[in-house]
């Protein structure tokens, strides 16, 4: 192109960007957020100023991504502003536009302290707008538990209002620590929502909360869900019902019933007092036979790897999936990976994306990688066996009457595995046995850390509320696991089932051969 024509298209450009910095699209998001804020204020979510909201103008000719933003001021009644109250910046955080200030007693124009943590969610979740609450519940209900790096409960049908989703699933919300500078939580926000992949809101300690959507609708539909739940909480809180467990019951049944695992008790026996409220499972080669995952579900995941993305290619879910994927594959290469190869660029052709990354998550199944991006794929691919009864999830016989006994002892009982928390969450509850996801209290996976780490153990400590690590069984197969959690201050019990890996001598743990031992 000459430099007349180069010029000519960057007038073009530019006086298109004007129009629409001057067009509908914007003017109706500027009204959008006043009016929002209107509504969230007599909500008590933005009242003394606090909260803030910001959205996408959504032109339908401009991608998402480079759509401009919307955005309130900080410090400003939220209840008493205008559209022209409101700032415009473009899709990478630049202010284009700012409103003009007003005399005395009105503050000086200031653009949101929440800036910086929306810019997170737009660009890293690509978010069609964000919501910062100041709502009540949202402070107290990260008080419930102190220290917990987690919200979860589970069983409400308010659940399903969250993205992902269902009334019998967890809902899992991370919580940050607070700082005396909304801009200081930019960095652990941004931990957070890279750390769990499938939330769509951040708790902030003493604080609020930060909820995104992929359009306001979504955005605000899913705060709405959030601020209900959290409320749900505390109101059973007050009213002793444990809010985390599928059956609702009394919150300190198991401090009240400890007469549940102790690793001197003989075979078959219960004591009359101990301090284990929790037991934490591992699945492959503890509930599960190695066999079962290496042999069934392994394959069926890598035997339809293609059919799987050819089918939902234009599906949110499997957007981000190969989002995912992309990210791992970048880094895998970066580190020189056996079997990591490029991934088409994404307007590339769909047969070509599709190939490229069955490529690499064929070599990742075979290499058995714990990450989170294939773990997320598989559970998804695996979702779609459950559904359509090609698999049936298997558990050793011992099993199911362990948890029923566990459940019956007011005994909280856990999963953690490396495989994704829906992954989790089909294997059991479509198990040979029926329904078991009924006696569990709960999932972790490799976004709570990796298995061999005692830091993972440690932050599943923290999420479970006991007063000690000690007061938690963990049941391993795996020596290294058992080393991380001993760590950690767990108990600790390694499972010896038939397939599963040889343990060094003198190893120095108890060990079982079936749950009926503990």
């Amino acid at each position: 192109m000459s430099t007349g024509g180069a010029e000519a298209a960057a007038a073009a450009e530019a006086m298109a960007s004007e129009a629409y910095l001057a067009g509908e699209p914007v003017r109706e998001a500027r009204e959008l957020v006043a009016e929002l804020c209107r509504h969230f204020y007599l909500q008590g979510w933005v009242t003394g100023t606090g909260g803030s909201i910001t959205v996408k103008a959504n032109d339908p000719a401009v991608p998402l991504a480079q759509q401009l933003i919307v955005m309130s001021p900080s410090g400003v009644q939220k209840e008493r502003m205008v559209a022209d109250d409101m700032y415009v910046m473009s899709a990478d955080g630049k202010v284009l536009s700012a409103p003009v200030a007003k005399p005395w007693p009105h503050k000086h124009p200031k653009c949101s302290d929440c800036a910086p943590l929306f810019m997170k969610s737009y660009l890293m979740r690509g978010a069609g707008a964000v919501i910062h609450s100041h709502g009540m519940e949202t402070c107290m209900a990260t008080m419930l538990v102190p220290g917990a790096k987690e919200f979860r409960m589970t069983h409400m049908e308010m659940i399903k209002g969250i993205k992902g989703h269902g009334y019998r699933d967890e809902l899992v919300i991370p919580i940050i620590e607070n700082t005396p500078f909304e801009y200081e939580l930019t960095d652990s926000l941004a931990e957070a929502i890279k750390a769990y992949p499938k939330a769509t809101a951040v708790l902030v300690r003493n604080h609020g909360i930060y909820v995104w959507g992929d359009s306001w609708i979504n955005a605000k539909t899913q705060a709405e869900c959030y601020h209900y739940l959290l409320d749900a909480a505390i109101k059973m809180y007050q009213l002793g019902i444990d809010w985390t467990t599928p059956e609702h019951g009394p919150i300190n049944s198991a401090k009240r019933l400890r007469s549940v695992i102790s690793p001197g008790v003989p075979n078959g026996c219960h004591a009359a007092k101990s301090s284990k409220h929790c037991v934490v499972l591992d699945i492959e080669g503890t509930t599960t036979p190695i066999s079962f995952v290496t042999d069934v579900m392994f394959p069926y995941a890598r035997d339809n790897v293609r059919k799987h993305l050819i089918s939902t290619y234009d599906s949110e879910e499997t957007k981000e999936d190969m989002k995912l994927l992309r990210i791992q594959v970048e880094e895998d290469l970066r580190n020189g990976v056996v079997g990591a190869v490029p991934v088409a660029p994404s307007d590339a052709d769909k047969e070509e994306v599709i190939s490229s990354l069955v490529a690499n998550v064929d070599s990742m199944i075979k290499a058995d990688r714990k990450i989170t991006s294939l773990k997320q794929l598989q559970g998804h691919i695996w979702r779609t066996g459950f559904e359509s009864k090609e698999l049936q999830g298997v558990v050793f016989e011992d099993v199911p009457e362990a948890l029923k006994d566990w459940q019956s002892h007011g005994v909280k009982v856990y999963i953690y595995s490396s495989g994704s928390r829906e992954a989790q969450r089909l294997l059991f509850g479509n198990s040979t046995y029926g329904d078991l996801r009924q006696y569990l209290c709960g999932f972790f996976d490799t976004t709570t850390g990796n298995k061999r780490e005692a830091r993972s153990y440690s932050e599943i400590t923290k999420s479970l509320g006991v007063d000690n690590p000690s007061q938690i069984l963990f049941i391993t197969d795996v020596f290294e696991e058992a080393v991380a959690a001993k760590s950690a201050g767990l108990e600790v019990i390694i499972s010896i089932r038939p397939g599963n890996a040889p343990l060094p001598e003198n190893h120095g743990f108890r060990t079982i051969s079936s749950f009926s031992e503990i």
